[in-house]
């Protein structure tokens, strides 16, 4: 079996399911997987300073700074060459990838989704849009999701669900974190793991 898979992060924010890999990988839950690169397309995302905390390469790409989305893609697949990345991870990155870029990477990209898709996912529905539509809604379960990425938002084929109960008195705030909490921060480690061990297996 070849050696570890070459993981990158994509990020946009704080960096909480960064965190949450991280402490995977320490712990031993990512055994088949290493976090090889962090890539931020905001410079004062809080998951670099997660990244550099824990000795991982990071690289700061703007989209705004580049001259088109496909100049900005470029950068991006160049990064990610250099570093030797098999998977990459977007872990709250709030850029959405074209069909030229995804279908480089054929189940080779996962993305964590705060809802049980296909319930509150697709254009438009990220963050806490995402929780103040299944409180308006009243759906009783939410939960997390994670998947592979293609062209069509949270399209692409499940990997790993878990449910989380609504309780009386949540906000969308409250409702956010106990998601998090209970799905998005153990979905997304052991869903790195399953792909990372595929693609060890298969090289």
């Amino acid at each position: 079996m070849k050696d570890k898979t070459k993981i990158a992060v994509l990020v946009s924010g704080g960096g909480t399911n960064l965190q949450a890999l991280i402490d995977a990988e320490k712990s031993g839950i990512l055994q088949n997987g290493t976090i090889a690169l962090v890539v931020a397309d905001k410079e004062e995302a809080y998951a670099l300073t997660r990244a550099e905390r824990a000795g991982i390469p990071t690289k700061v790409l703007v989209k705004k700074s580049f001259e088109s989305r496909a100049a900005f893609e470029a950068a991006l697949v160049a990064a990610l060459d250099e570093a030797g990345i098999e998977l990459i991870v977007l872990a709250g990155f709030m850029c959405i990838l074209s069909e030229s870029f995804t279908s480089r990477y054929p189940k080779r990209i996962l993305n964590v989704h705060p809802s049980l898709i296909p319930s509150f996912c697709g254009e438009g529905f990220f963050g806490l849009r995402v929780h103040e539509a299944a409180l308006a809604y009243g759906v009783k379960v939410t939960g997390a999701t994670v998947h592979y990425v293609n062209e069509v938002a949270d399209g692409g084929e499940i990997i790993l669900q878990k449910a989380v109960a609504i309780e009386e008195g949540d906000t969308p705030e409250i409702l956010q974190k106990r998601v998090m909490e209970e799905a998005e921060w153990i979905l997304l480690p052991r869903a790195a793991e399953l792909v990372s061990r595929r693609l060890r297996e298969e090289n």
